[in-house]
């Protein structure tokens, strides 16, 4: 190690890199030959302690056997991407582009990358839970490795682990890498974009800067823009930290930043230029165009909050007083009532342990890659932080998930380095106060749920201010002392996380919007819950009832506004009662005046059709009349909204038509397209009602109407049939009129 001095004339000890290629392994020839494989496996880097590769096999198994644990509970879980993924095992054409059905009228609101290891899957298995979602476990093991090797590289092995640990026991964590979102996908890239840039750091060598930007444009046709995020602390900790002349490194940059465009570019430019007729409509887009879904609805418009053919705003317009239907937005967003349960447990102890650790590398050289490290994850730490807080428009609570793999970074990384300078008092300080910040915002958070293990809240304060008490004086206590400290503060630092995952386990998760922990953990301005809604609605839920929706908002319901509808098979009137201001009312299923009339719901209402949610409950009934003669037709059923279509879809594995996308306001197809389909025979059935503005309803999502049109003139011109609780229009026989 080499001394460097700081300012007060202390010397200062950057660790000694303990990177293999600080301690390489034998080259061919050497005298000693290099040990087989499994030996390495077992035994790790020659530097490291006896124990530590047997302890990071132990998280990843322990990992791998949790995220495993119960997984079929959530059986398709969203039904959006299921539908997809089952379109993309049975075409390729689907696969491509990420069209919902096999038939491809329209594709999922996201690049389809995400799906592209769970259609292989089910592919090579068939369609199954399992199928689609052990895909989505393994991401989330190779994250914790990618965090352990991260850490572990320019650290400690124990370090490492801590790291890994906490990723794993981050309740957002363990529910998304359970889950079929792109983020399971976009949480493992970003992790090893900063792996990468680390690496870069270290050596100054191009290939990892430029693997870098490669990674992080595949991560873009995960799920777009947001992959952009943490790219300004990535690009400005190489071009100050990289130890290489400033010319070399802006140029190394631009090279990166081509592999950026190339690797998520190339994508992006076929579906450009493939002809628009022989494609799927790009959903979420009200121009089919996948450059109009980027910037507009998954772009800008999640910032300012106006997304063109969303179902509402956010802080942005409408939203009001920093807050809407997507719940509260300020800076400390992270740690409200609709967030801070699913990730913000360390948050606070990685801030403080965050800056300590900065002020202990104060008197390292520009090229210390100790500081870049921490620089680069806590960089990308508190720039996804801030942008997830001031968000006016969609947010669910589950993006959080984005933030775990640097939040366990920065939480193992600042405990390793502080925990090698105990001896120095203000150190020693710094090590409690993490712990009693973590501790203290535990209790917190705990007593939130009050109903929810009572007693752990209690034990969490006492055992982590008692833990706190010993690491003060840490540097003079015995070795055997100081680590029990130590074990003390992590293991109480990490309950509270550990028991809202262990709950998040148990339980299956599905629908559109999920959330991990105990009942009433994350209540939301707007919609919450696990699986579908959670509190505060109208009288009727689910249904397709024409509803009248009134009441106040805020706290568990819409913002001034309640759900109206009625009870599944009923037509009703629904009042929600909430605890903010305003209150309006429309048939259908419009926005207007804050309320929600008509069926969201988290299984099937009247007519057996969905809601923005969730999907339909599908009768055998309605599975054998879709069935027959299913192979005569393109699509055995047209639908409005994706996730009413998406059930069909599974139930039977026949395509089926989402109109108008996921909120069904898409203007895809269009009145005369869809006319087209019937003449020609390639659409067997319409199914009644649907999501937003679906059926014949007032206030049909979109501003052409499409889907209002649609169904006004099949309800027309066509017969109905009825099998199980659910209304079908048979496309092959008009009606007498």
């Amino acid at each position: 190690m080499t001394p460097h001095t700081d300012p007060s004339g202390t010397a200062v000890r950057e660790p000694a890199p303990t990177a293999p290629e600080a301690a390489p392994e034998a080259a061919p020839g050497a005298s000693e030959p290099r040990p087989p494989f499994p030996h390495r496996l077992w035994r790790g880097r020659p530097e490291d302690p006896r124990w530590a590769r047997p302890a990071l096999l132990a998280l990843l198994a322990a990992t791998l056997l949790a995220y495993l644990y119960n997984l079929s509970a959530s059986g398709y879980a969203n039904s959006f991407y299921s539908a997809a993924v089952q379109a993309g095992s049975t075409s390729w054409k689907a696969f491509f582009f990420g069209s919902l059905d096999a038939g491809n009228a329209i594709t999922v609101d996201k690049p389809p990358a995400s799906l592209w290891p769970m259609e292989l899957s089910v592919r090579i298995f068939g369609l199954n839970s399992w199928a689609i979602l052990v895909p989505e476990v393994l991401m989330g093991v190779a994250t914790v490795a990618v965090v352990y090797a991260a850490v572990r590289r320019r650290f400690s092995p124990a370090a490492g682990l801590i790291a890994g640990a906490v990723l794993a026991l981050t309740p957002v964590a363990a529910l998304m890498f359970r889950f079929n979102n792109p983020d399971a996908m976009l949480a493992l890239l970003m992790s090893v974009a900063c792996y990468l840039v680390v690496r870069a750091v270290a050596d100054g060598r191009t290939k990892w800067l430029v693997w870098a930007g490669a990674v992080i444009g595949f991560a873009f046709l995960a799920k777009t823009l947001q992959a952009f995020l943490i790219l300004p602390p990535l690009a400005l900790v190489y071009a100050f930290c990289a130890p290489v002349a400033w010319k070399k490194r802006l140029g190394q940059l631009a090279l990166a930043t081509l592999a950026l465009v190339v690797s998520g570019g190339w994508w992006v430019a076929v579906v450009e230029l493939w002809p628009a007729s022989s494609r799927p409509y790009i959903g979420g887009s009200q121009h089919n165009s996948f450059l109009e879904l980027t910037f507009g609805y998954n772009g800008f418009g999640r910032l300012n909050g106006e997304e063109t053919g969303s179902v509402g705003g956010g802080g942005g317009p409408g939203g009001g007083a920093g807050g809407g239907m997507w719940g509260q937005t300020g800076w400390d967003r992270m740690f409200g009532s609709e967030v801070g349960g699913q990730v913000s447990w360390l948050l606070p102890a990685a801030l403080v342990l965050l800056v300590a650790a900065l002020v202990t590398t104060r008197g390292l050289r520009r090229t210390s890659v100790t500081r870049a490290s921490l620089l680069v994850w806590g960089g990308s730490l508190l720039t996804t932080m801030a942008v997830f807080s001031f968000m006016a428009g969609i947010f669910h609570q589950y993006y959080t998930v984005a933030l775990a793999p640097y939040l366990a970074a920065v939480t193992g990384m600042g405990a390793g380095l502080l925990w090698e300078k105990r001896k120095q008092t203000w150190v020693s300080l710094a090590l409690a106060a993490s712990v009693v910040a973590a501790v203290a915002w535990g209790y917190v958070l705990l007593n939130r749920t009050p109903d929810y293990l009572p007693w752990l809240k209690w034990l969490i304060l006492i055992g982590g201010l008692t833990a706190a008490l010993g690491l003060i004086f840490v540097g003079r206590l015995t070795r055997r002392l100081a680590l029990a400290s130590a074990a003390l503060g992590l293991v109480t630092a990490l309950a509270g996380s550990t028991a809202y995952t262990v709950t998040t386990l148990r339980e299956g998760h599905s629908g559109s919007i999920v959330t991990a922990g105990p009942a009433g953990a994350s209540m939301m301005g707007g919609f919450g819950g696990r699986g579908g809604l959670r509190g505060g609605f109208g009288e009727g839920m689910p249904g397709l009832g024409r509803g009248q929706g009134q009441g106040q908002g805020n706290g568990n319901g819409f913002p001034g506004g309640g759900f109206g509808g009625g009870m599944p098979g009923q037509q009703g009137q629904g009042q929600g009662q909430g605890q903010g201001q305003g209150q309006g009312q429309r048939n259908g299923n419009g926005f207007p005046g804050g309320g929600f009339g008509g069926g969201m719901g988290e299984r099937g209402g009247a007519g057996g059709a969905g809601g923005l949610l969730n999907g339909a409950s599908v009768s055998a009934e309605a599975k054998k009349l879709l069935e027959k003669n299913a192979s005569d037709y393109t699509w055995v059923a047209a639908s409005i909204g994706s996730q009413n279509a998406a059930s069909y879809q599974l139930a039977t594995g026949d395509p089926v038509m989402a109109i108008g996308g996921f909120n069904g306001t898409d203007p895809s197809p269009t009145l005369a397209q869809f006319k087209k389909y019937v003449s020609e025979g390639k659409i067997h059935y319409f199914i009644s009602g649907g999501a937003m503005g679906g059926g014949s309803r007032e206030g049909a999502g979109s501003g052409s109407g499409t889907s209002s049109q649609i169904s006004s003139w099949v309800e027309a011109n066509f017969t109905n049939v009825t099998a199980g609780s659910a209304t079908f229009y048979d496309l092959t026989r008009k009606t007498s009129s």
